[in-house]
């Protein structure tokens, strides 16, 4: 636990690290809480404020049908941040897999593992993410195992070379050599080494699923009306804003806040993950919010170096 802690203390000198995750956890609560904390219902509609600019009866104005737009991003972000997290685990569970299989197995399997992970790296990801969502449809599940299938390579990648590294630790061939079963030199030896980077790649992943869920629902192949989210209240408001907003001109709210809850996701997780690669990597140091560079604390540093060197899990 002791390691554990110093990485939290690492994480929490991270400035950049700390605000994600402040803002990250605040668009989360928000988007579970918002039932019980808004003054309206995700469809009531305000008939004599269509295309009502930001005031304080409705903060980010109305939409077309008169909906306030603040209550549809919030619960949009139940459907964004819901696909993000749930395709970065289930990518990160299913890279883990192979990688661990293949750098573990060796020879042919790894071979053949590594020779169909380079073969989807190679394929153009938005071309297929656009065919896949055409021919499965644009439910929230739908959208969750299209962006699995194309978004584990990257992690079985790093976890294999993880893996060929802890395989020729003693403590792996001792544990050959005194006749441990293979799944539980795997699930009580190897896993825990390779829990930190499986949490940074996952964590960096769930900037990328919710950008890939934005872009689909922009261009109307994601979660579809009357669900929102907040791709296609960009591609609901892209109408509008272009100009065929009639007397009500160009609202420009409609487009300006989903956009902005989008960009505040994406740079939160990405702080978030680079915060958390460099306090699970006591060799790296830290940067101030200026950009130069800033000593780590040696004792600190000394201990997570010891607590993260690859050890058997009796």
């Amino acid at each position: 636990m002791t390691g554990w802690r110093n990485v939290w203390k690492r994480l929490k000198r991270h400035k950049l690290a700390a605000i994600g995750m402040g803002v990250f956890l605040a668009l989360l609560v928000a988007a579970i809480i918002v039932p019980w904390i808004s003054p309206y219902e995700i469809d009531d509609m305000d008939l004599w404020n269509l295309f009502a600019p930001p005031s304080k009866a409705h903060p980010f104005g109305t939409d077309e049908l008169g909906h306030d737009v603040l209550v549809r991003i919030m619960y949009g972000g139940r459907i964004s941040l819901f696909v993000g997290i749930a395709a970065a685990a289930s990518s990160a569970f299913l890279g883990t897999l192979v990688g661990v299989v293949s750098g573990f197995s060796g020879g042919i399997v790894d071979g053949i593992l590594m020779r169909f992970t380079d073969l989807m790296l190679s394929v153009p990801t938005v071309p297929v993410l656009l065919i896949g969502a055409m021919f499965l449809g644009g439910g929230l599940t739908n959208i969750i195992v299209i962006l699995t299938i194309f978004g584990w390579m990257s992690t079985a990648r790093l976890v294999r070379g993880m893996t060929l590294s802890l395989r020729e630790q003693p403590f792996v061939e001792a544990a050959r050599a005194s006749g441990t079963k293979t799944w539980k030199i795997l699930w009580k030896h190897m896993l825990p080494n390779l829990f930190p980077i499986v949490i940074v790649a996952a964590t960096l992943g769930v900037s990328s699923a919710i950008l890939s869920e934005s872009a689909l629902s922009y261009l109307g192949l994601g979660i579809q009306p009357p669900t929102p989210s907040w791709g296609n209240m960009l591609q609901r408001a892209m109408d509008y804003i272009l100009g065929a907003g009639g007397d009500y001109g160009r609202p420009w709210w409609l487009t300006v806040f989903p956009g902005l809850f989008v960009l505040l996701a994406v740079l939160s997780v990405n702080f978030m993950g680079d915060g958390l690669r460099d306090a699970l990597d006591p060799k790296m140091v830290f940067q101030t919010t200026t950009g130069a560079a800033e000593p780590a604390d040696d004792s600190v540093d000394a201990e997570l170096g010891e607590a993260e060197q690859p050890k058997s899990v009796e």
